[in-house]
């Protein structure tokens, strides 16, 4: 039951929309502006990058509580491992609640700021793989989208590369990363037809939150 009720919150804390209720606290509406993404690129783009930046780290936060001190509440402290894979379904829970919010009618981001947080709780290797993968591309490409998936693709290569002692671990990061890169299914059909737009142009574009 402790642990229903732990997925369970994990799952409503994803629900919690930072970038709408951002963007509605200045009077948008998120979903008509933009790409009508409500991640955190988009509140960049439309409201303003103070905003994306809070909004990008709220987001974060929600992958981190749900993976970090969820598992913590529910388990005992010498439970080192457990504590990773139960860190690892809480974390799946919030991205899911992120990505899928019922409070929104399951329209919501594209997971990759409360993923990086699940990460940086549970597999923190992965995170530094992923964030290096995604500093790199968006100095060379500034494509936001594109990055995201190098990132979430370093994901799946560290999880068997630096975890490869643990198959739950780098089977979850698997499919997470493959997740992050399915949810970027309408950007990889720009990048693929050279309509995706750069990061810093004015022209509004599909972001990759």
């Amino acid at each position: 039951m402790h642990v229903f009720i732990a997925i369970l919150c994990a799952y409503l804390l994803g629900n919690i929309p930072f970038g709408w209720l951002i963007a509605r606290a200045r009077g948008i509406n998120l979903f008509e502006h933009g790409s009508g993404n409500i991640g955190a690129t988009n509140v960049f783009r439309v409201v303003g990058k103070g905003f994306g930046i809070s909004c990008f780290l709220l987001d974060f936060s929600k992958g981190f509580i749900a993976a970090g001190l969820l598992p913590a509440l529910i388990l005992p402290p010498d439970q080192l491992e457990v504590h990773r894979y139960m860190g690892l379904v809480c974390g799946a829970a919030a991205i899911a609640g992120h990505n899928w919010p019922a409070v929104l009618k399951f329209k919501g981001g594209k997971g990759i700021a409360s993923s990086g947080g699940v990460l940086a709780a549970v597999a923190p290797l992965a995170v530094v793989a992923a964030l290096s993968v995604w500093i790199l591309s968006m100095v060379v490409t500034r494509y936001v989208s594109l990055s995201s998936i190098l990132a979430a693709t370093a994901v799946i290569v560290s999880g068997w590369v630096l975890y490869r002692d643990d198959l739950v671990v780098a089977g979850v990061l698997t499919v997470l990363g493959l997740l992050a890169i399915l949810r970027h299914r309408s950007n990889i059909q720009r990048l693929m037809k050279g309509e995706e737009s750069r990061f810093g142009k004015k022209k509004q574009e599909e972001s990759a939150s």
